[in-house]
């Protein structure tokens, strides 16, 4: 597994208010992290930075 020690997560700008949260770390070098909100200590997943720009890219464009 990656290792996420120094990950700064932030809260996806489309979360929403029922705590319903995606949080996202992109100051990692080489990796993008992905967890749920409600359990910060729990599994995330990680993804190449060119994997994650290829999902929002999808994301965006079927919205």
């Amino acid at each position: 597994m990656p290792d996420l020690t120094g990950a700064i997560w932030r809260k996806s700008t489309r979360s929403g208010g029922q705590g319903d949260c995606v949080e996202v770390a992109d100051n990692l070098t080489g990796i993008v992290g992905v967890r749920d909100s409600k359990d910060p200590d729990g599994p995330a997943l990680t993804f190449t930075p060119a994997a994650w720009t290829a999902f929002l890219h999808t994301v965006r464009r079927d919205r």
